[in-house]
């Protein structure tokens, strides 16, 4: 089965979110972060989840350094589509570094969908003895499907429950990079 090209459906999809609205709302999560970071008198663990959140974590970490809060970077790479649209098993592909014992971390993705995987993660952060976890999603998908307690602290925008693509989120691994936030027609 060959993988559907993103030229073929980018011209049916609907824009969701324009740049700067997703750039508006990044800068707003940034003073909300920076505000519950300020008085920490070491930096906070800024975990990028991969490869979705590396876009938007990219401009979170800038908006976070104008505002002055320093951060100390890792990464992990969990994930449950593997370039497909629907989700399965949990593979950890990368694990942080960093130890999180006594750390302040923050978990940094793209979507929250139904919270499979930030739930995992999160407890993982637990297990590592981080003193407090918190998550900054860009986009979460409004639908009545999250698992129990999962929720982001720091939320850019709502999104549709549809397939969406584009600022990190992909289609079939492609779009990533696109600018904006789009999902498939209906």
């Amino acid at each position: 089965m060959s993988t559907p090209r993103l030229a073929d459906v980018l011209d049916n999809a609907d824009v969701i979110h324009e740049r700067a609205a997703l750039e508006a709302a990044i800068e707003g999560m940034a003073d909300a972060i920076r505000d519950d970071y300020a008085d920490d008198a070491r930096p906070p663990l800024f975990v990028t989840i991969m490869h979705g959140g590396m876009p938007f974590a990219a401009r979170l970490a800038f908006a976070l350094g104008e505002r002055g809060l320093d951060v100390e970077f890792d990464y992990l790479h969990a994930t449950r589509y593997r370039g497909n649209t629907s989700g399965s098993g949990l593979a950890w592909l990368h694990r942080p570094a960093t130890s999180m014992e006594g750390r302040r971390v923050l978990l940094v993705d793209d979507i929250l969908d139904e919270g499979h995987t930030l739930k995992a993660v999160t407890r993982w952060c637990e297990d590592q003895d981080a003193a407090d976890v918190r998550v900054a999603v860009l986009a979460v998908k409004v639908h009545d499907r999250c698992v129990d307690g999962v929720c982001a602290d720091y939320v850019g925008v709502e999104v549709p429950d549809r397939y969406v693509f584009g600022y990190g989120m992909d289609f079939h691994e492609q779009g990533r990079n696109l600018p904006a936030i789009y999902a498939l027609a209906d």
